[in-house]
């Protein structure tokens, strides 16, 4: 059983890792496009709505990872 839990705490935590990169990635991205010295106004909405969406991932994922983390100290708490 220690096995299958050591499994989910790596995968998990891989997961959380790729999962905030992509969002340090889209909210770069946002911001260079939000503030690129260009005329059209429609790039600069969609850097703005890059940095919207990466704000709440990044709530979504804070909340995912205490979710996974609560279920792991569980799991250990029962089969310890």
């Amino acid at each position: 059983m220690g096995d299958i839990v050591g499994l989910i705490q790596g995968l998990t935590n891989r997961i959380t890792a790729a999962a905030w990169a992509l969002f340090v990635l889209t909210w770069s991205v946002g911001w260079a496009l939000r503030g690129a010295p260009i005329p059209f106004s429609r790039v600069k909405r969609v850097g703005s709505s890059f940095i919207e969406d990466s704000i709440w991932a990044a709530f979504w994922l804070a909340v995912g990872s205490s979710l996974f983390a609560f279920i792991t100290y569980i799991v250990k708490q029962a089969l310890g």
